[in-house]
């Protein structure tokens, strides 16, 4: 029987914390056949629409738009956790479950009217990849769609996506936390 791309993908329990079932991608990315899946898979629904730029969130988002943005021959723009940018960067805060944290884009990254597709290997509460799309959407781009390695759909993030507006493409879902 054929794989998926979930079956390349390792679950660790109690990681970082007890209780915690951790969905990890490195499994999928360390396999070549898995890994061309899933690239491939992340970019099929957009064949034939223009798309500028793939903006990638910090770190795994990075893996996954770059091998994106190649296949497109297109350019590839960071999205990082604060003071990790050298040049002048946009700053975008956002909710984590215990806190808050912030996402920087450079301030020169997109050109207004640029379409992008936003990519990160797990949807989980949704805040990271709202913040990079309200940094892209400061920059006058305009995000086609956000996909993902993996969803979890009880945390809640791509019904927080949908509600702003945005077209949601997962390969997979895990159940639970």
């Amino acid at each position: 029987m054929p794989k998926t791309v979930k079956d390349y993908i390792r679950t660790i329990a109690d990681f970082p914390h007890e209780g915690i079932l951790f969905r990890d991608v490195t499994t999928l990315f360390a396999d070549p056949r898995g890994f061309r899946m899933a690239i491939d898979q992340l970019l099929h629904p957009y064949a034939g629409e223009r798309i500028d730029k793939v903006v990638g969130l910090e770190a795994r988002g990075f893996i996954l738009g770059g091998a994106i943005a190649h296949q497109l021959s297109v350019g590839f723009v960071p999205i990082r956790k604060k003071g990790k940018l050298p040049g002048r960067t946009l700053a975008q805060d956002y909710k984590l479950e215990y806190g808050e944290a912030i996402m920087e884009i450079h301030d020169d990254a997109l050109i207004a009217g640029e379409r992008v597709l936003i990519v990160d290997d797990l949807l989980a509460t949704g805040g990271t990849c709202a913040a990079g799309i309200k940094l892209c959407e400061r920059l006058g781009a305009e995000v086609i769609a956000c996909a993902f390695v993996v969803d979890l759909p009880d945390l809640g993030g791509r019904a927080l996506l949908e509600e702003m507006g945005m077209e949601v493409h997962a390969l997979c879902a895990f159940e639970g936390l």
